[in-house]
C-alpha cells in the first residue's frame, strides 16, 4: 500500500484528529519538516513532535484511537522507538512504522509499515523524510482538504532530479569547505522554517556524532535575540538559506554575518534549483534538498579529517 491507500484505510475506520511524529536522532530530524508542514497548513489537525523516550515517559493526554502515531527507526530496533510504538497501541492509536529493516522489532507494534529505500542510489521520494511528508499531505487532504495537494505531489516527483544536480553543483565547494575548516572544533548551523530541523540534525548527527566536533543549531529568527553576540571572525557559521516564506529570516542573518564574521558557508536552496517546485509548497522541500546536499559536505569533511562517518566510541559500544 502507498501513502494514499494507507491514509484512506485509516480514515475509513477513524477520523484522524492528531498526528504524532515520534523518533530519535536522525529519524526525528526527518520528521521535523512534517511538523512544520502540518502546523502551517492544517486548521484542525493537532501535531506533536516527540523524541521517543519522552513520548513514553510523558505521553500526551490527547493520545486516543483517533490519533495517528508515526514512528521511524532506521534499524527498527531502537528500544525507545519500539517502546513508543507499543505505548501508542496501548492507547488505541493507529501506528505507522518506518524502517529500513524488514526484521525490525518496530514492525510488531505497527499497523502499517513502510520499508524505505536507503543509499546513494535511492530516489529521495522513497526515503523517510519524503515518505512522512507524503503521508501528512494525504492526511491533510483526506481530513480537511488541501488546496495545494497537486503542487505537493508534483514537488515529490521533482525532488530527486533537483537534488542530483545540486549534489554535483556543490561537490567542489564542499571540498574547499572541508580543506578550509578541517582544523575547526566548533560550528554553528543556522536555518529557519521547515529546515530548522535539519540545522539541528546536521549539528547533532553529522558533526557531533559522526565527527566528534562541537556544534549547535540556531534558528535564524532567534539569532538576533541572543546568539548573535558570539559572532566573530574566528568561528565558522553554516547558513542554510530557504526558498519560501522564511527566506527573509535567513537573508537577514546572511547580511549580518557578511559584516561581522569571516568564516561563513552559505548553502542557498534557491541557487541549487529548489524553485522549480511551485511557490505554494516549495518551502516544505528545502530540508529534503539540504539533507542530501549537506551529506556531500560531511563526507568531504570526514575524508580530509581522516575520520570515517561510521566511527563511534560510545554508540553501540557501551551500556547506556
Amino acid at each position: 500500500m502507498n501513502a494514499e491507500q494507507v491514509v484512506a484505510a485509516i480514515s475509513s475506520e477513524e477520523n484522524i484528529t492528531e498526528v504524532y511524529l515520534v523518533a530519535c536522532g536522525g529519524s526525528l530530524v526527518d520528521m521535523y519538516p512534517t511538523k512544520y508542514f502540518l502546523e502551517s497548513e492544517a486548521e484542525k489537525i493537532v501535531t506533536g513532535l516527540y523524541t521517543a523516550n519522552e513520548f513514553v515517559h510523558a505521553t500526551p493526554k490527547r493520545l486516543n484511537p483517533n490519533s495517528l502515531v508515526i514512528v521511524c527507526s532506521h534499524g527498527g530496533n531502537t528500544p525507545e522507538s519500539v517502546h513508543a510504538a507499543k505505548r501508542a497501541k496501548e492507547y488505541g492509536a493507529y501506528t505507522i512504522g518506518l524502517t529500513h529493516n524488514k526484521e525490525a522489532a518496530l514492525i510488531e507494534h505497527s499497523d502499517h509499515v513502510f520499508l524505505y529505500e536507503w543509499g546513494a542510489d535511492s530516489d529521495v521520494k522513497n526515503n523517510p523524510m519524503a515518505i512522512i511528508l507524503e503521508i501528512a499531505s494525504e492526511v491533510l487532504k483526506t481530513v480537511e482538504g488541501y488546496e495545494h495537494y497537486e503542487d505537493f505531489r508534483d514537488g515529490i516527483q521533482k525532488a530527486n532530479g533537483i537534488i542530483k544536480k545540486a549534489e554535483e553543483l556543490v561537490a567542489e565547494r564542499a571540498k574547499v569547505f572541508a580543506d578550509r575548516y578541517q582544523k575547526e572544533e566548533l560550528f554553528y548551523i543556522l536555518s529557519s522554517g521547515a529546515s530548522y530541523g535539519h540545522a539541528y540534525g546536521f549539528a547533532i548527527c553529522s558533526l557531533m556524532e559522526m565527527q566528534w566536533l562541537h556544534a549547535a543549531s540556531i534558528h535564524s529568527g532567534e539569532y538576533f535575540h541572543g546568539p548573535f553576540e558570539v559572532t566573530n571572525k574566528e568561528t565558522p557559521f553554516i547558513l542554510l538559506v530557504n526558498e519560501g516564506r522564511t527566506r527573509a529570516l535567513d537573508e537577514r542573518a546572511k547580511e549580518f554575518l557578511a559584516k561581522y564574521a569571516e568564516k561563513v558557508e552559505i548553502v542557498d536552496a534557491k541557487e541549487l534549483g529548489i524553485n522549480t517546485i511551485s511557490d505554494t509548497v516549495v518551502e516544505f522541500f528545502n530540508p529534503v534538498l539540504f539533507y542530501s546536499v549537506m551529506c556531500v559536505y560531511r563526507e568531504a569533511l570526514a575524508n580530509v579529517r581522516n575520520h570515517p562517518l561510521e566511527t563511534r566510541r560510545y554508540m553501540g559500544k557501551v551500556a547506556y
